[in-house]
């Protein structure tokens, strides 16, 4: 039984780290004592240790211990046996990078796939659809693979942005770049936008959170999708 939460991002503007969330994360690690935090996706390339530590700081308010996986000899093994695990935000590259240097890409979904609690905020929620391929993120790396865990069977885009028509900027909106990757990919996008997330118990998702996200499929206009929408279908 799949049990995971799938977030745009950890920190909405004046809030603290996951602050937002913490009442759902409660509820969704209630029998884990202790997490295991994989900090691969370094963002502003912050190190392991200090990333940890952020997250250990958190998760103290719900009393859970935090352990990061860089502390185990062996990765896989640190996977099989995590009471629940938090794979946090940075750039996706790098972490589908690190994920398969590691050999542990399958043995998360797998262990997902069967129970695991599972927490992705970020580059964290990119790799639970298909592929990683709509991520807003730099190429700063190059990953052996595009696919990721495959938890659920569309892709996101998270910190999904409306376009702003007041806005002199000439660059491509998120709308545009999605629709640039619909014109190779069949796979379904959501854009998630900050403070959403989507919830996934089972083989049920659920879009959560007081704002809409927005469908984009291949052909097709874009939907918006209000809170509490069921996502189940979607393939």
């Amino acid at each position: 039984m799949k049990n995971i939460l799938i977030a745009s991002t950890s920190t909405i503007h004046g809030e603290k780290h996951l602050e937002y969330l913490l009442p759902e994360l409660k509820i969704h690690f209630k029998d884990c004592k202790t997490i295991l935090f994989i900090p691969y996706a370094q963002p502003g390339g912050i190190s392991y240790e200090d990333y940890t530590q952020i997250v250990a700081e958190t998760f103290k308010n719900i009393n859970i211990e935090v352990k990061g996986i860089h502390e185990f000899e062996n990765p896989t093994e640190a996977i099989e046996a995590a009471e629940g695990i938090f794979t946090g935000g940075g750039n996706t590259f790098l972490l589908v990078t690190k994920l398969y240097a590691h050999t542990i890409m399958t043995k998360i979904a797998e262990v997902v796939k069967k129970g695991t609690p599972y927490l992705g905020t970020s580059a964290g929620s990119n790799i639970c659809g298909l592929s990683m391929q709509t991520t807003n993120d730099m190429p700063i790396i190059y990953p052996p693979s595009f696919q990721t865990l495959g938890l659920i069977p569309f892709n996101v885009n998270p910190h999904y942005l409306d376009v702003d028509q007041k806005s002199k900027h000439m660059g491509e909106t998120r709308e545009t770049r999605i629709n640039e990757f619909h014109a190779f990919n069949t796979i379904p996008v959501l854009g998630l936008r900050e403070g959403s997330w989507l919830e996934v118990r089972n083989n049920k998702i659920t879009l959560r959170g007081q704002l809409s996200a927005r469908l984009f499929r291949k052909g097709e206009k874009p939907v918006e999708l209000e809170s509490g929408s069921n996502l189940t279908a979607l393939n």
